[in-house]
């Protein structure tokens, strides 16, 4: 086991126990309010002899983690510790949360989406829920009397989950990785009926109780909740990679080359009517400087192949983190593209997209057979770029967007 210090926000420092092969897909435990790292103890053994490399971290202000000087413990500010710990990890992990912890790791996650973990976890965190809930916390955080002197007196005082109730519900309508939401069935906490209208509101999500246990049934009987921990994560974030042999599943593949995350393009040109055509590519490839070449992959079912085959010129562009509704519509069989499009007749004749990221017009260099697509290999005559827009970018088979540790 090593200790590890990481910058939560406004760099105040946050500490961690790291246990098991940095190898293995890693699982970031979070404790609740009062409590500290050490909690986890028997969850965390059984994580790792399960072959997972575990996180166990200390929220602002308790254990090992720094205390603010300025009382800085509000909800907002344990959310984006939780952002800030996510962005310094070689890896997405799952994400365990315990009480508090929970409604931290489920604002941060459903609000952001799935680039900062890939699994949630919910351990007595109602994701509906109630002032009288979030009260009846609050006050159990200011009375929590078991480690005190590990735990910064004015954080019970500071954290602010009544005011939060509302942020905490809305982001869990948002969530799109695996959740497993775990009761005792003795918590006062919620109820089962909650616990179902979420598992039918969020596609991703399922539900299990602990029978025999109350409130943070994770601590009072951490066998039991081990056993469907495991169970989740071998089921929903297995540690065995998917595996692609060429004749077996072609989703495999798919979601394996879906690694590889690329740019969005939108390839036209002019048909031999005058009509403007083109249609949404991530396959885009810089080709050669000298002289200069560029291909784009097309596929052999797209209604623009013809016309692409057909044109001696044609255009890529490169678009911009605000034009994926550009891309959707692009991407969709029969839409009246140009006309819902603002564009412009390039230099050379072909449609170019207005306030792109990067504008190719390319005459025609060459065409290959590349199994169900056509390699199309253009020589470019004339680029523009702007400098100041970020990229719009697949990964996955969902757009992204960059993100700044």
């Amino acid at each position: 086991m090593a200790e590890r210090e990481f910058k939560g926000f406004g760099g105040l420092l946050l500490s961690a126990d790291m246990r098991g092969s940095d190898e293995d897909p890693s699982v970031l435990l979070l404790h609740g309010g009062g409590q500290t790292r050490h909690v986890w103890q028997e969850t965390a053994d059984a994580l790792v002899k399960a072959g997972r490399h575990v996180i166990s971290l200390d929220l602002r202000g308790h254990g090992r983690s720094a205390r603010s000087e300025d009382a800085r413990y509000e909800f907002d500010a344990c959310v984006e510790d939780l952002r800030a710990v996510l962005a310094q990890l070689a890896s997405r992990p799952v994400v365990v949360g315990a009480g508090l912890g929970g409604w931290i790791a489920l604002t941060a996650i459903g609000e952001d989406g799935g680039h900062l973990a890939s699994g949630l976890v919910l351990a007595d965190a109602p994701p509906e829920i109630d002032l009288r809930t979030a009260g009846a916390l609050a006050a159990s955080i200011r009375s929590a009397p078991a480690q005190t002197e590990n735990v910064d007196p004015v954080f019970g005082d500071v954290i602010d989950v009544e005011k939060s109730s509302e942020r905490i519900s809305l982001a869990a309508s948002g969530l799109k990785v695996p959740v497993l939401f775990v009761r005792g069935a003795l918590s006062s906490f919620g109820n089962r009926d909650a616990a179902n209208r979420f598992v039918e509101k969020v596609a991703t999500a399922e539900f299990a109780e602990i029978e025999d246990a109350g409130h943070l049934a994770v601590f009072d009987r951490s066998d039991a909740f081990s056993a469907v921990l495991l169970d989740f994560l071998e089921r929903r974030v297995p540690r065995v990679m998917p595996d692609y042999k060429q004749g077996s599943d072609a989703r495999t593949l798919r979601d394996a080359l879906g690694c590889f995350a690329t740019g969005v393009t939108v390839v036209t040109t002019m048909s031999a009517e005058g009509e403007p055509v083109g249609l949404t590519a991530n396959s885009f490839t810089s080709v050669s400087l000298d002289p200069p070449l560029l291909l784009v992959c097309i596929a052999k079912s797209s209604s623009s192949l013809a016309a692409l085959e057909a044109s001696q010129r044609f255009a890529v562009n490169v678009l911009h983190i605000g034009q994926q509704p550009v891309s959707n519509t692009f991407a969709m069989p029969g839409e009246d593209r140009f006309s819902q499009t603002p564009w412009q007749e390039g230099q050379y004749g072909s449609p170019l997209i207005s306030g792109a990221l990067a504008n190719f017009e390319c005459i025609k260099f060459d065409l290959h057979d590349g199994g169900d697509h056509v390699i199309l290999i253009g020589k470019v005559e004339r680029a523009k770029y702007e400098p100041r827009r970020d990229p719009l970018l697949y990964f996955k088979g969902k757009y992204r967007r960059l993100h700044f540790a």
